[in-house]
């Protein structure tokens, strides 16, 4: 069974929502709902039959552990839930019960079901990313010209700023959050092809109807075999979580009592440690940086997957949900729990100046403040 314990370490409540049982199911169904309305518009079924489909599947609720048992033993979720459907739609017009997931295969809903998942938890991570840059772009500016001794190798170097620092976990966060976006905005796309992509029984309009009623992307043609655009958004996945677990590594790495130069802000009853009450523990780096180092795995699991069997592949897409819906978990994840880290983020500006001193390098910052203005006005370019 799924652990709520472990998953709700690593991941956000309305993530785990979204990737869930029931959230997939409801996309299954309005993938069945959406191809019934789109059928019937191109005449390819009849309006009453699309009617009652569309009526059944608003309303159809499904026994999820029973669902669980039946797809594992059939292979896919499709087979069982179809099959439950059909017999929901026959007991209002069995006339209509030969034309659900009328032109359609397997792929097609479980593809399509895991986008519009994918579609909402984009969104999630677009309104977190913003919180987390918005704090970073304050914390850059505020500490402009905040003296600290920059680090090279794990060894004091020279002097910089805490803003420029700042500016830099910032570019990286920016340039993670607008790749995710052009990777989000391709590969959120409609599956639809039927058995082996070629539309039998269907029609190109239906595919673009299905588009528009479910507010994905329309796929040129069916890109059963053609996994790149989920690879690129896995890919960006874990480059975004990277990018976050770095000013992780970063803010851990200031807080250790030896530096004692910043600390996540104080939040009753987190970071303390069961067997050392003097402890005060960076959770929320914790988070950010185990998510980090998982999130490379599951995106190259997906790529592994790339080189697809013909028309429809054996085992590489279906590794693919799993590891999608875990990514997701953990990028949100990471972002929830940095963006109120560096927003609170406890800086000590005397010890910065004390470990700057005691390096004996000099004061000078050079074009830190700057360089750090022109990474803030960088990403803000188009607001």
């Amino acid at each position: 069974m799924a652990s709520l314990i472990r998953d709700r370490a690593a991941a956000s409540a309305d993530m785990i929502a979204v990737f869930g049982d029931e959230t997939l199911i409801a996309g299954a169904l309005r993938f069945e709902a959406a191809l019934a309305r789109a059928s019937a518009a191109e005449g390819l079924i009849p309006t009453a039959a699309a009617a009652t489909i569309i009526e059944t599947c608003s309303a159809a609720t499904f026994d999820i552990a029973v669902l669980a048992e039946e797809a594992a033993h059939s292979g896919t979720l499709a087979i069982p839930l179809v099959r439950r459907l059909r017999e929901l739609v026959a007991a209002r017009d069995p006339g209509a019960a030969a034309f659900v997931h009328f032109g359609a295969t397997s792929q097609d809903l479980a593809d399509t079901a895991l986008m519009l998942q994918g579609k909402a938890g984009a969104e999630l991570i677009r309104r977190k990313g913003a919180a987390l840059a918005e704090a970073l772009a304050s914390l850059a500016e505020t500490h402009a010209e905040t003296p600290m001794l920059g680090r090279t190798l794990l060894q004091g170097a020279l002097p910089m700023t805490l803003g420029l620092k700042a500016a830099n976990w910032l570019l990286g966060v920016d340039s993670g959050l607008r790749r995710f976006a052009r990777e989000a905005d391709e590969a959120l796309a409609v599956q639809l092809g039927g058995a082996v992509g070629t539309l039998a029984g269907l029609s190109p309009a239906v595919g673009a109807r299905l588009a528009e009623d479910l507010g994905l992307a329309a796929a040129p043609i069916s890109w059963h075999a053609r996994r790149d655009g989920v690879a690129g958004l896995c890919a960006a996945l874990a480059i975004l979580t990277g990018a976050v677990g770095k000013i992780a590594r970063d803010v851990s790495l200031l807080a250790q009592g030896e530096v004692g130069e910043a600390r996540e802000p104080l939040v009753a009853g987190r970071g303390g440690s069961s067997a050392m009450a003097h402890k005060r523990n960076p959770t929320g780096c914790q988070v950010a940086l185990s998510a980090a180092l998982r999130a490379p795995a599951l995106a190259s699991a997906v790529f592994s997957g790339l080189p697809q069997e013909h028309e429809r592949g054996l085992g590489g897409w279906q590794a693919e949900g799993p590891q999608v819906a875990t990514l997701f978990e953990l990028t949100h994840g990471s972002l929830a729990a940095m963006a109120p880290v560096i927003a609170g983020l406890e800086i000590d500006d005397q010890a910065m100046r004390r470990n700057l001193a005691t390096a004996e390098v000099g004061e000078d910052i050079g074009h830190a403040v700057a360089l750090m203005r022109a990474a803030i006005k960088f990403t803000r370019r188009g607001v």
